[in-house]
């Protein structure tokens, strides 16, 4: 039922060079590879199962394919969808263990309501009526903008469209926002300034016609594994297809590519700058393309070709390679392989790249470099901005949940937008704000102010993924705050005053949009346990206690969806119908003909995309040309100093995801030798050089202080990722409120997005 493939692909060691290229048996794969005898459990349950059901991995935003096998009314074994074309059966060890957290003992099970200062088990009669006495109060006395919601790309699409509507359309605030904007925002911004449309141009598609891959800010191996596995797979069946990676800090992505670029920190604007002189210089650029699709602006202010030449002048690799930390020659290298014109460049980034203070600027120069070589719009070739959350696309940037945006990528200050938006919702258009709300930063910040009285969180943990994180806690303790979420305690439900237990995962329908646009039907293949209840079904409760009831009488998934495809038509982001997504393994939009046209492939381009009747065609601009833009090297809101001289940065690795939630109720998803053989501590990588000048050792405590906090956790040298000199790097995963990363981390933002500056931080280090 398991091929090799997919066995050596579950494994932690699935991200190493190589494991494509394996002919172990299933037996040599668990010895040699480390499958623990829980994951080779799961392959006798597979044989013994009632059913299979259809539905999407809940981690990263890749969107794999999963059949769920169900035995007696229980989740009991998890394969990856051979049918489903982006992995094409493999999945990696945490969608394979994704059964097992559906049992955790931290399961909730009932409503929790805080009274005299504990909160207690309640039921959720007590609990939503609780809910929407305070949420009309608040309203009442104080407004409608002294609320707030608070959700995630981990909502499914129905769930979100939801909530924006309440609070959007009914509540009558905009203080809607969404986790995506921690990791996916300034994607989001450089896309739209670049192209006037949101999400990228290719899909997976791509990946099996690239010869070169340019990874930056990204550590595929470990977050995206499915991803880092197709590309390997690609470099095995065309040998002559090159990968590289750009990063600060070594990991298993650069161990396993054909070349690695290990830059300073925050200089990966001048180096991307660089990268496009050598192209120019060397006639790698296509003229006829530019002229053709591409206008050139700096700032506000449009320029020329000549000008975008000039401007590059200051960037030649022999002028800023000891800035950028890079030689001259290796800089020319990847620029020539980049701009080759014989073969088609895939670039891939995620939260290196979009978790910056300039983070839109850095996502402006990479989509510049397909643009000024015209390697876009054609199979093989495209930037393309990996996701970090299942539904990241679909249920925040597509439905329009953040302050911002309405449905279909409209605007909450185009009065047109709100009055199309309006008519679907059956309202007056003024019931919609015209000004958007309070962006996520500014947003807990009102908490802490004490202007937002009132706020929901779904589905998400911002009690410990929020930068600065210990500032914003005292917001949320001072709020009347909700949270619905599965397990208990978390950082963030140990501050609530109403929690509510939530469905998870296959114990519920729903709609999933991943990274390549693709829409997915979420079946739903067990009951949840007694006393759980959907956030969907929680939402349209709240409404009703609010007065709201006429308008969210909805019966079903299909229902809620169907209302929202309907703003997407003659949008550029037209979704397939719920019957259509039933049936198939999810549809790429724009799709037109009702929904039931050719999925796209390629935006923007001819015959791929239903909006572009012949040649190429920017049609998210109103002349139809694309915007390549003149951004200059610039300061990360930190930087070292003779107080704070280490720059921290953090990300995560293979076996866990996010802040643990989910995977940390998995004992198997644990027994990995940076944690679990060193009695379940997380750590700091530092360089070794670095290590001797200030006399620590590997696994020696250590006191990590920047200016908006401390903590203590023990030194890892030399293990699975190694950073520079000057370097330290941290997980996101650490839940003990004593040692969690965000304790350390800026708040700062970039001015456009909104997105917090979470890679580069100023900080000191000493041994305790």
């Amino acid at each position: 039922m398991f091929t090799r493939r997919q066995i050596l692909i579950a494994t932690a060691a699935s991200a190493a060079a190589g494991a494509l290229s394996s002919k172990l048996s299933a037996q040599d794969a668990q010895k040699q590879q480390g499958m623990s005898p829980e994951s080779m459990a799961h392959l006798d349950a597979a044989n013994s199962v009632d059913h299979w059901k259809k539905t999407v991995c809940r981690y990263c935003g890749i969107g794999c394919g999963v059949m769920v096998g169900v035995k007696d009314g229980m989740a009991v074994a998890v394969k990856g969808d051979p049918q489903n074309s982006v992995n094409e059966g493999m999945l990696c060890v945490k969608g394979y263990h994704l059964a097992d957290m559906l049992y955790a003992e931290s399961r909730l099970k009932t409503p929790l309501i805080r009274k005299n200062g504990q909160l207690v088990e309640s039921n959720w009669e007590e609990a939503l009526d609780l809910i929407g006495n305070r949420f009309s109060e608040i309203r009442d006395t104080h407004g409608p903008d002294a609320l707030g919601f608070y959700g995630s790309g981990q909502c499914s699409m129905d769930e979100s469209y939801l909530y924006n509507k309440l609070f959007k359309g009914f509540i009558g605030t905009n203080n809607v926002e969404g986790n995506p904007r921690t990791c996916m925002a300034s994607a989001v911004a450089g896309y739209v300034s670049t192209f006037g449309k949101d999400e990228p141009l290719g899909t997976y598609d791509d990946l099996n016609k690239a010869d070169v891959f340019f990874f930056i800010g990204a550590n595929p191996a470990e977050a995206h594994p499915i991803i880092w596995a197709r590309v390997l797979e690609r470099r095995k069946n065309a040998p002559n297809t090159k990968i590289i990676v750009c990063d600060p800090r070594e990991t298993r992505s650069t161990d396993a590519a054909d070349i690695k670029v290990i830059f300073k920190p925050n200089m990966d604007l001048a180096l991307l700058n660089s990268m496009a002189y050598v192209m120019v210089k060397n006639g790698m650029h296509d003229r006829a393309f530019i002229d053709q699709h591409i206008n050139f602006q700096e700032g506000s202010e449009g320029k020329s070709w000549e000008d975008y030449m000039s401007f590059l002048e200051d960037y030649a690799p022999e002028k800023v390679a000891d800035e950028i930390g890079v030689p001259a020659a290796l800089i020319e290298q990847v620029a020539k392989l980049f701009g080759d014109k014989n073969r088609e460049t895939m670039s891939m980034w995620t939260m290196g790249l979009n978790q910056r203070s300039r983070g839109q600027w850095v996502n402006n120069l990479i989509n510049g470099l397909h643009l000024i070589t015209g390697k876009l719009c054609r199979p093989g070739s495209t930037p393309f901005s990996l996701t970090g959350q299942p539904s990241a696309c679909g249920s925040v940037r597509e439905v329009g949940a953040l302050c911002h945006l309405l449905p279909a990528h409209r605007f909450v200050a185009n009065e047109q937008h709100r009055k199309e938006i309006a008519d679907i919702w059956g309202i007056p258009a003024d019931r919609i704000q015209p000004k958007p709300g309070k962006p996520l930063m500014k947003m807990f910040q009102a908490t802490v102010d004490e202007e937002i009285k009132g706020l929901w969180v779904m589905c998400t943990n911002p009690g410990q993924s929020l930068p600065n994180v210990n500032k914003y806690r005292k917001g949320m303790e001072k709020c009347f705050m909700v949270v619905s979420e599965t397990f208990h305690p978390t950082r963030t439900t140990e501050l609530a005053d109403v929690v509510l237990p939530a469905a998870l995962w296959c114990e519920k329908e729903g709609i999933y949009g991943n990274a390549e646009r693709r829409t997915q039907h979420m079946a739903k293949a067990i009951d949840p346990p007694g006393g759980v209840k959907s956030d969907h079904w929680a939402i349209l409760e709240v409404a009703k206690r609010m007065g709201y009831g006429d308008s969210f009488d909805y019966k079903s998934v299909e229902q809620v969806y169907e209302e929202y495809r309907r703003c997407t038509v003659g949008t550029g982001y037209d979704v397939a119908p719920f019957s259509r997504l039933k049936a198939e393994r999810g549809v790429r939009w724009p799709v037109v003909g009702d929904g039931m046209g050719k999925e796209a492939s390629i935006r923007y381009a001819a015959p791929y995309d239903p909006y572009v009747e012949q040649g190429i065609r920017f049609y998210g601009k109103p002349d139809g040309k694309a915007i390549v833009f003149l951004r200059p090297q610039a300061d990360a809101a930190e930087k070292p100093s003779d107080e704070f001289p280490f720059v921290l940065t953090n990300g995560r690795l293979l076996e866990q995801w996010h802040t643990m939630t989910m995977t940390g109720t998995v004992p198997a998803l644990k027994k990995i030798p940076e944690y679990y053989q060193s009695g379940q501590r997380w750590f700091v990588e530092m360089h070794e050089q670095d290590a001797q000048r200030l006399g620590i050792t590997n696994g020696d405590n250590v006191r990590l202080t920047s200016a908006h906090g401390k903590l203590e956790t023990r030194v890892v040298l030399n293990g699975r990722g190694r950073p520079q000199p000057g370097l330290l790097y941290m997980n996101f995963h650490d839940q003990n409120p004593a040692e969690m990363v965000n304790i350390l981390v800026s708040d700062a933002t970039d001015p456009v997005s909104h997105q917090p500056e979470y890679k580069i931080s100023a900080c000191k280090i000493e041994k305790v």
